[in-house]
């Protein structure tokens, strides 16, 4: 789970408003909003052969995230796509990308959390990096975390913000307790998500059928890979669902999985010291993530030209 550095990336261009930079060069102000408080909105890509997965539903959410933090500009999808694509090409890079797309408020004339300190902005930048998926397939292994996912009149998980210290401490205790990551719940106490993927079980119903189910977006966001992975159930004939969760219902359940852009689908065989079904990755886990492979090697937005 700990990733380590790829020497491919030792010496990539960054692009920051407009300018491709030496990874060494590759700053920002310390006025800018993402130092000053985290004032971001951010995606995390995919290249596929010189395909973007999804790319036009990753490009609405950002735009989405700008409106409604109140963002005084926003570029447009265009001014984007080519902002993407120039660092691709900068890099050489047409396969086995993960590409980090941030919009900040921008620059401040002084510190300050005032939105209206903000005179120039915002600020883009593209970070595009060799990373294969960072999830093991042989099982993930989960520990509850302390922190709940806050809900819609806290801070909306529809906005999907740079501000991202609760992950970061509910990782901090999924360090701590020997897991991969954190189950966080909602300030209910039903499932929400990891500190940074989306969360599924397989249980059978009465009939013996296998029933995909995860949580609402109440307390999680509207993730581009979950929503993959429902439409995915509906084609391959798999009965699905979104409901609350709860904590006894993931550990009973015949298979768990996670999922998200930096690690596709993963299954998770431990929950809290508990086995989950078999403790190995079980068959409808391993159905769909199959059937996403396919989708991801067939689909996507052609950024760059595909690897000869």
């Amino acid at each position: 789970m700990l990733q380590s550095f790829d020497e491919r990336n030792a010496h990539i261009q960054v692009f920051i408003d407009g300018r491709l930079y030496p990874r060494e060069e590759a700053k920002v102000s310390v006025f800018d909003s993402l130092v000053q408080g985290g004032d971001g909105c951010w995606e995390g890509l995919r290249l596929y052969r010189g395909r973007i997965f999804k790319l036009q539903e990753h490009l609405d959410r950002l735009r989405h995230s700008a409106l409604a933090m109140a963002f005084a500009s926003i570029p447009s999808h265009d001014e984007l796509r080519a902002a993407v694509r120039a660092t691709l090409e900068a890099n050489g890079m047409d396969d086995g990308v993960h590409i980090r797309l941030t919009l900040s408020r921008g620059l401040k004339i002084t510190s300050g959390m005032d939105p209206r300190l903000n005179t120039q902005g915002p600020t883009l930048i593209v970070l595009a990096e060799y990373k294969a998926p960072v999830y093991a397939k042989s099982g993930l292994r989960l520990a509850s975390s302390s922190l709940r996912r806050f809900s819609a009149d806290c801070l909306d998980p529809k906005i999907h913000h740079n501000n991202l210290l609760p992950s970061i401490l509910a990782k901090v205790e999924a360090n701590a307790a020997g897991a991969d990551d954190a189950l966080m719940l909602d300030t209910r106490g039903f499932v929400a998500e990891t500190n940074a993927t989306h969360v599924f079980l397989v249980r059978r119903n009465a009939q013996g059928e296998p029933v995909v189910e995860t949580s609402r977006t109440v307390a999680c966001p509207e993730g581009i890979t979950r929503a993959t992975v429902l439409e995915i159930c509906q084609s391959e004939g798999l009965l699905h669902n979104e409901r609350d969760l709860s904590q006894a219902e993931l550990y009973r359940a015949d298979e768990v999985f996670c999922t998200g852009t930096m690690g596709e689908l993963a299954a998770v065989t431990s929950i809290d010291g508990r086995t989950i079904g078999t403790g190995q990755p079980g068959p409808i886990t391993a159905q769909l993530s199959a059937a996403y492979g396919r989708r991801t090697a067939s689909e996507g937005e052609q950024v760059v030209p595909s690897p000869s």
